[in-house]
């Protein structure tokens, strides 16, 4: 049963044939099952699985809202043996007694339950960290998987500074630590998070996930566990656990629910110990595609006239985090072609591009993005990726670039479109250069995308039409707008994913006379709006009446209050 299964997730593509290979043969010199062994290899994430025996048995999966409130068996079942066997008694009706196992095919457990219930059992297929919380809150002391874990984790006392490092490095290297570790960040793989926080404080470790660019806080170690937590993360990325007063950067490779996670990893000392950010970048979920980006057909048609021009520098824009890179990729993937050489400096290389040359800045050897910059222009390119422009040198260096014929994309951290133009010049590039250069300027934001399953319709008020203007993005005589219920699929945030609102300020000729008068940004606004530039303001509340997200999303996110053209 158990090797068909295999090959069903092969079948369906949640498992790379090679691993089901590799799998096999690590079940072949431990004995373990292979259901077992494909969850804690990291090759496929418990869901899969579930879903995919479901499948196989045309079972139904149990949801974690289907388990009882209270024991159903009033003690014929043993407790003990229930949580060896990971079953749960689900209900008794006139058919029989409906139990959540995580391997239904095992007969021996189910011959043991119908012996002990004296009643038919009706198995079905339960994932198998649901049923473990279950039975916790059922039959046990109510301890989550995190709790049971800590309770394991013993810590000595009265050491010095040098034995208090290797007892961490100790403690860091054993089972408990390394399950709670992995355990937090499978949850944060689980729940779509792109960065977990730890954060000591005095009586309290914290834990938060960002998911879809709000910060949530989750269950988390005590505080007695924050250094082991803190070095068991270190060496995973392999720092320097001794070190605690400089900050830290590293990264984690590591396979999490069946996927390939890249963690970049961020420490810095605080008042309470060292504070943690590790970014979770998923190979698997990144999207290069215009539409899905959030990209309106107009948008996009200008920005890929732009984008074909063979030369000239086009800037994304957008505070960090706002998916600056993400649009820079898609662009990139867009014009790489055969007949095209594309070299990228990169801070850091977040997701390697097949027949595109990504360089890895380095400042500890002195390899900064000006001085990569400097070699790439030798190395004959048709098209520059600058990953960000931080100061006069490196933007001096891609004015040059594209004045000699290259076609440079970077980004930058300003407000909007406009404001591009007056952090260059405050840098201290010369105007003459940027009008002669500069052929586009995209400013983005993140805007959470609503959940299609439980959003709800509601009349706008009137008087939000009018004073938003809201008329001008539908054709309909009533305007609809939509609001966040919360269902199971979004974790009750009543949000799921996110795309970008954005503006594209296309370089004209009154732009550029604009830009010597050293006009400010915005006048430069004003111009590019009379010559039909939409805002990020005026592309949210497009996609707010579209029902993609709410209106407070796009207020959340832009302060910005509409311009009269």
């Amino acid at each position: 049963m158990l090797v068909e299964l295999g090959e069903l997730l092969v079948g369906c593509q949640k498992l790379a044939d090679a691993d089901l290979q590799r799998a096999r043969r690590v079940q072949d010199s431990t004995g373990e099952g292979l259901d077992t062994l494909l969850v804690k290899l990291g090759l496929v994430s418990e869901r899969d699985l579930a879903e995919a025996l479901a499948t196989r048995l045309n079972l139904p999966l149990i949801k974690p809202g289907d388990y009882p409130d209270a024991p159903v068996t009033n003690g014929a079942i043993s407790p003990r043996f229930l949580k060896e066997a990971r079953a749960i008694p689900l209900f008794e009706d006139e058919q029989g007694l409906t139990v959540a196992l995580a391997n239904p095919t095992d007969d021996y457990v189910l011959a043991a339950l119908r012996l002990a219930t004296g009643k038919p059992i009706l198995p079905r297929v339960g994932i198998p960290s649901e049923l473990e919380a279950a039975f916790e809150r059922l039959y046990g002391s109510g301890r989550s998987a995190m709790g049971q874990i800590v309770d394991s984790i013993g810590l000595a006392d009265d050491l010095t500074d040098e034995e208090q490092i290797q007892h961490l490095k100790d403690l860091a290297s054993e089972a408990p630590v390394i399950r709670l570790v992995n355990l937090m960040i499978a949850r944060a793989v689980e729940s779509r998070a792109s960065d977990i926080h730890i954060e000591p404080f005095e009586n309290r470790l914290k834990v938060r996930y960002r998911v879809d660019g709000v910060l949530r806080e989750v269950e988390s170690p005590p505080s007695r566990l924050s250094a082991a937590v803190i070095s068991r993360i270190k060496i995973m990325a392999k720092l320097n656990i001794a070190e605690r007063r400089l900050p830290q950067d590293g990264r984690i490779q590591l396979r999490a629910q069946g996927k390939e996670i890249d963690l970049r990893v961020s420490t810095v000392p605080t008042l309470w110990g060292e504070s943690v950010v590790m970014r979770i970048l998923d190979k698997a979920s990144v999207v290069l595609d215009f539409a899905v980006l959030g990209f309106s057909p107009r948008t996009l048609g200008r920005f890929l006239e732009v984008l074909h021009l063979p030369h000239g520098i086009i800037l994304v824009t957008g505070p960090t985090g706002s998916g600056k890179t993400t649009t820079l990729y898609t662009a990139l993937q867009t014009i790489n072609t055969p007949e095209r050489k594309i070299l990228t400096v990169e801070d850091p290389v977040e997701y390697q591009l097949e027949g595109i040359n990504q360089i890895q800045v380095k400042p500890q050897i002195n390899l900064t993005f000006a001085n990569a910059l400097r070699s790439i222009v030798r190395q004959d390119p048709d098209v520059i990726m600058i990953g960000e422009m931080r100061d006069l040198e490196t933007a001096g260096i891609a004015v040059q670039s594209a004045l000699t014929g290259h076609l440079v994309l970077s980004t930058l951290h300003t407000n909007d479109a406009a404001g591009s133009v007056t952090r260059l010049l405050d840098m201290g590039v010369e105007d003459y250069l940027l009008t002669s250069t500069i052929n586009g300027i995209l400013a983005q934001r993140l805007v959470r995308l609503l959940c299609t399953r439980c959003r709800q319709p509601y009349p706008a008020l009137p008087e939000l039409v009018e004073e938003m203007r809201l008329h001008r993005f539908t054709d309909a005589r009533d305007v609809t707008l939509y609001k966040p219920v919360g269902c199971e699929q979004c974790g009750g945030t009543g949000y799921r994913g996110r795309a970008a609102i954005m503006e594209f300020l296309v370089m004209s000729d009154p732009l550029r006379r604009l830009v010597l008068k050293h006009a400010d940004a915005t006048e430069l606004q004003a111009e590019a709006q009379q010559e039909g530039m939409d805002t990020m303001y005026e592309d949210g509340l497009r996609k707010a009446v579209a029902g993609l997200t709410t209106i407070e999303e796009v207020l959340r996110v832009t302060t910005q209050q509409e311009q009269e053209a």
